[in-house]
Formats: structure tokens, sequence, C-alpha cells
């Protein structure tokens, strides 16, 4: 997968002597309830405020903290659906990147997993109606993220719907204010007792998914206790893109909040701060998005840093 292979999970090395399965199996959920077709579509108002941006950093590019003043705005309280990114191309025709472009980017079984190189590969059938590659379809995933999606994808969505994407500094902000605990940067991923709090790799990477957080691969959207603001999933699951770019100079994007690939012995990004690269015309099977909406007469927009 060339250059690209490098933006997908972000960490250390490990060893491994083992293949592991991956695609599509979905354990029952724990805990079992999860949003449903009905609930789909919220928003939730997130008050605007100050907030130390890249609180306790544990990787170089996370950078220094600072504080940082956001201005107000609606977050979506879950990742954008397949059912709902499916009502967006049947209304418009919409083609992704993935399905103009040859595919998308597929984690695999490998034989030889101490090679992060050969956890990825350019699946040419890959896109959001075929997450799992040729022959799979949306069955039984219609309230799981849309996956396989470029940035241009989840601008195309966003501006259909009336919103935007976030900053990084917004989603940071609304994701470090849903914290369980402010003093503990992993509490949007399990509990005081180890208890499942969002959709994460348990076990060892990549050789064992335990699955005691109930999945294997995506989930379903809304199936973790909602974070204190009442969003779901800003930890886990898919990573999300903002619209903010990585560095100066840099043709990528940021994404936040990890992913079902993200584990403790392997790419700790399951937290608010965490932060990772992706080129804006390539997608992956654990790369989604949610939206935001301006408040009424707010046209200021994040990232204002007023101190560190």
């Amino acid at each position: 997968m060339n250059r690209r292979t490098g933006l997908l999970i972000g960490g250390a090395g490990l060893l491994a002597v083992a293949a592991i399965t991956f695609w599509p199996r979905v354990m029952p959920p724990s805990p079992p309830s999860c949003l449903t077709s009905n609930e789909l579509g919220g928003f939730i108002e997130v008050p605007g405020g100050g907030f130390v941006k890249a609180a306790d950093p544990v990787y170089p590019e996370e950078g220094r903290p600072e504080r940082v003043f956001v201005s107000p705005f609606e977050l979506q309280v879950h990742e954008v659906t397949n059912s709902q990114f499916a009502r967006f191309v049947e209304a418009t025709g919409y083609i992704t990147d993935a399905e103009r472009n040859g595919g998308s980017a597929q984690f695999r079984t490998t034989v030889t997993p101490q090679n992060p190189m050969s956890w990825w590969r350019l699946d040419p059938e890959a896109s959001w109606r075929t997450p799992g590659g040729e022959g799979s379809t949306l069955d039984g995933l219609a309230l799981h993220p849309v996956v396989h999606i470029s940035l241009a994808d989840a601008h195309a969505y966003a501006e259909w719907v009336g919103g935007r994407l976030p900053t990084e500094v917004e989603w940071e902000y609304a994701a470090s204010l849903g914290l369980f605990d402010p003093n503990d940067p992993d509490s949007g991923m399990r509990g005081p007792n180890g208890e499942a709090r969002a959709n994460v790799w348990t076990g060892i990477f990549p050789l064992i998914n335990s699955a005691e957080d109930g999945f294997i691969g995506t989930a379903p959207v809304g199936c973790y206790r909602p974070g204190r603001i009442g969003a779901y999933d800003m930890i886990g699951n898919v990573w999300e893109w903002t619209d903010s770019p990585f560095a100066a100079g840099t043709p990528r994007f940021t994404i936040k909040g990890g992913s079902f690939l993200c584990s403790k012995n392997y790419c700790r990004r399951y937290r608010a701060a965490a932060r990772e690269a992706f080129e804006p015309d390539f997608s992956t099977a654990h790369l989604g998005f949610r939206i935001v909406r301006d408040r009424p007469l707010d046209s200021d927009r994040a990232g204002l840093v007023v101190g560190q």
C-alpha cells in the first residue's frame, strides 16, 4: 500500500507470530441496547468555552497543551450511518471517491503480522456499499457508521444536510467535555472497573481480539453509554474526519477518536487529544465522520488560542 499504509494506524511496533480474522464478524453488543432508526439524526448543543487542547499528550504529533477558546455549535450525537448516507446517495446520485478511483483500504488477515505493511491492502471492490469488498453488502449494517469515505465524500454529505465537518478543535473540545472522568484521558474507552465504554481492540493487536467490548469490526452507532454531553462513540468505533489540515504545508487532514483497531499495546489513540494524519482523497474500513452545525447567529469558528 506504499506511503499510505503508515497513515492507517499509528503507534509503535510489536512482535507477532499468528494471523487474525477481521471482516465481517460481529459479536452481540455489550451493553445490548443501541440507537434505533427512529433515534438517528439528533444533535446536541455544545456550549462555548475554553479547554486545554492536547492535554496529557502521548505521541509527539499531539503537541504541547494549550488553552483554546471554542464558540458554541451543534454536534450530531452519533457518527453518520450507512442508512443516512444511502438516503443522500439516492437523492443526489453521488459517487464516492472509492467507487470512482479504484477502491479503498482494507484491514486483512496476514501470515506476517510482525510487519505493519502487511496489515492493509488496497481492495478495488471496497466502498461504502460493499464495506467488506467483493460480495459483501450492507445487510445488517444499516445502523453501523458509513466507512470507506474520503474527505470530499464527507463534505458532500454535510453540505447536502445543511451542516459541515467539525474542526479538530471543535471535535476535541466536545470529546473532552464528554469524558466521564476529566482527569483520566482513557475514561472515554473504559470505566473504573474495566467496563467497556467504546468499541476498541480488546486483546493483543493484531493477534487476538477478545471482543470483550462486544464487537469485532464496527459496531452500530450508540451501543455504548453516551459521554457527559450526550454524544455517542466519540471514542472508538471509527476514526472521524475533521476539516483541519494536520500541519502547515502538509497535504493531509486530521482524523480523531481512534477506531475498533486501537488497543492498549498499539495505537493508544482512543483519547480526545489523540490525532492522526490522513490523505483527503483516500479512505479505509475504519474511517467515517459526523457533522456539526453552526448555532444561529454564531459566525465565529473554533480555534482561537488564548494562552498556554
